[in-house]
């Protein structure tokens, strides 16, 4: 336990090791450190580790937000080095080597920095306020909801104007989370949504990927991108290049030189920034949030404070590598091993990213991939886009669940998850949650 006013601290000899964030980064790094002659301390304001590359498919409909979650303490319960505190981290004191969260103190020997990264609404007025970003489970079921509210309000609306608005959705960003949430969502509104809406016109329907770039997919090879671009056409999806945004609205999205898009929803994954907390802890990061390391990813600040995943500008040649898992996953298991061997005395050594390649799925039978020097695109994609997410799913459970979903979709076109759940509503409340919708989204996306 922490003690408000008081320090935790280690009471053996072994060195302490502090992993702040549970992502693919610290869990990583907290695995490589297990068994071995230290102490850790994960901390995490979450008890559960999120696989996020597939928080989109809980936003469509497809997944069970506890599908993709696993706890924390359960993946670790072997591991009598290891030790997990719930807690939001305020600031780091590099001088004194202490951590301050909201249940108190706790002093390091050895920091892994692995906060991750959030949204970046790049200064752009009203998205905080007004867009859905998709990058926690809350804000992924926040956009579920709010999907099937959409369709809810539109049976009944008589005004043309708001039935259009209620009925496009604007999804900014035309990254891999942009690309695959247009898809998904395409797949859940012209399959089941329209089935269980017979009111409701395919024509009154409009998906808008807006992308600020000529190009959709940056970082994949232009055979993968320009597939990407003719799939998601097909599927209905209208792809708006070279397209930027000024404003967004409850109503509408104000573009640069444009019509404006009148529109209720509109997702935001233009891009993401480190994680506040190196900034409220006086180290030195870009303009994006991010630390620049050194080769052997520890902080310019002090020499025993690693910085991993997206939180760091890891450059490697003539580029700072993607914040993407498999960057967070090496990074992770490289800085716990420069830490044990700083304990042994040894020097530490710098980190080599092994570029496993990338891989984007567009929908059914769908997807890209890039290895080495080949791509691969369709049905083959998508298989192995398939087996690899399913290995890297933590838990037997949850990759049985997964399998069965997928499976069902697949076979069935159909998803069974299409409810308003959590409605965050009382029984005696005197409004359901789709009429309470608007006045609660900001509380629930931040």
């Amino acid at each position: 336990m922490i003690i408000n006013d008081k320090v935790k601290d280690n009471s053996t000899s072994a060195p302490h090791v502090v992993i702040i964030g549970a992502g693919f980064g610290g869990l990583w790094a907290a695995r490589a450190l297990a068994d071995k002659a230290v102490n850790v301390t994960l901390i995490d304001k979450n008890n559960y580790h999120t696989f996020l590359a597939l928080l989109y498919q809980v936003a469509a409909a497809e997944l069970e937000a506890e599908q993709i979650a696993y706890p924390i303490r359960s993946i670790f319960r072997r591991q009598k080095n290891i030790d997990f505190i719930l807690a939001q981290v305020k600031k780091i004191n590099i001088q004194k080597q202490i951590i301050e969260t909201d249940g108190g103190l706790i002093r390091y020997d050895y920091l892994i920095m692995a906060a991750g990264s959030v949204t970046e609404a790049f200064g752009i007025k009203g998205v905080e306020e007004h867009a859905y970003f998709l990058k926690t489970l809350e804000q992924a079921i926040a956009l579920k909801n709010h999907i099937i509210c959409c369709f809810e309000a539109a049976i009944h609306e008589k005004n043309e104007t708001r039935r259009r608005e209620l009925l496009t959705f604007v999804i900014v960003g035309g990254g891999a989370t942009g690309i695959e949430y247009a898809g998904a969502l395409a797949e859940l509104i012209h399959g089941p949504l329209i089935k269980d809406y017979p009111k409701i016109s395919l024509q009154d329907v409009q998906i808008i990927l807006v992308e600020a770039a000529d190009n959709l997919a940056a970082g994949m090879p232009q055979k993968v991108r320009d597939y990407t671009f003719k799939k998601l056409s097909e599927m209905g999806v209208h792809v708006r290049l070279n397209t930027k945004v000024r404003e967004v609205t409850p109503s509408r999205v104000i573009l640069h030189d444009q019509n404006d898009l009148l529109s209720a929803t509109v997702v935001w994954t233009a891009g993401v920034r480190g994680d506040e907390i190196a900034h409220l802890s006086d180290i030195k990061t870009g303009r994006d949030g991010r630390v620049t390391v050194k080769p052997t990813l520890q902080a310019h600040e002090s020499s025993n404070v690693y910085v991993i995943g997206d939180l760091a500008a890891i450059r490697e040649s003539d580029r700072v590598l993607p914040m993407v898992a498999q960057v967070a996953m090496q990074s992770g298991v490289a800085a716990a091993k420069n830490i044990l061997r700083q304990i042994t005395g040894q020097s530490p050594e710098p980190f080599r990213y092994n570029d496993r390649g990338a891989m984007i799925t567009i929908g059914r039978r769908a997807a890209g991939v890039s290895i080495g020097n080949k791509t691969f695109q369709g049905f083959f994609a998508w298989f192995i886009w398939l087996v690899i997410h399913l290995f890297n799913l933590i838990g037997f459970r949850n990759r049985v669940m997964v399998l069965i979903n997928w499976a069902w979709d697949y076979l069935l076109y159909e998803r069974a998850l299409r409810f308003v759940f959590p409605s965050c509503t009382s029984s005696f409340s005197p409004s359901s949650y789709c009429s309470r919708t608007s006045d609660t989204r900001s509380k629930i996306i931040k």
